[in-house]
């Protein structure tokens, strides 16, 4: 993994939703945060030392989240992401959509795939109601109990 893609993947964790973001290349483990500070390190390779990135996550994200959080209004039920993986909206790259904003859906209708391991993981609806926001793009990576939809219950 060259440097320039490390660079990368920290610009994208920077725009995006997401909080934290690791991936792991044979020996080589790369972990991005936007607690804090962003640690990168490299572990040594034939007496290498270690290599640090480090990336000061903006003032300007905290605040947008709590007043994200400030907006929740009681009747909004917001549907969680169970593992860590890729979010899909569509079964197929194809496809339509599971679901839009503004469609009624009740428990049980499917809302999304998370992909895991090349496994396909159908997150369904717990409630019934309308689709009032979905929170993360498609083809995106969510973290464990991250926000997918927020659904106003009937």
């Amino acid at each position: 993994m060259d440097l320039n893609l490390i660079k990368r993947l920290i610009r994208i964790v920077e725009k995006s939703d997401i909080a934290e973001f690791s991936i792991q290349e044979g020996d080589l483990k790369v972990k991005i945060s936007k607690n804090g500070k962003n640690i990168i390190s490299v572990p040594p390779q034939n007496n290498a030392e270690f290599i640090q990135i480090e990336n000061t996550a903006a003032p300007q994200v905290t605040q947008q989240a709590e007043e994200n959080k400030s907006e929740v209004v009681e009747n909004l039920h917001e549907v969680r992401s169970p593992i860590v993986g890729t979010f899909y909206r569509a079964p197929a790259p194809d496809a339509d959509p599971y679901v839009q904003v503004g469609d009624h859906v009740s428990e049980g209708t499917v809302l999304c795939i998370v992909e895991a391991m090349k496994l396909m993981n159908e997150i369904e609806s717990d409630v019934s109601g309308k689709i009032v926001k979905i929170l993360v793009e498609n083809a995106t990576p969510v973290e464990y109990n991250q926000p997918l939809f927020l659904i106003e219950k009937d």
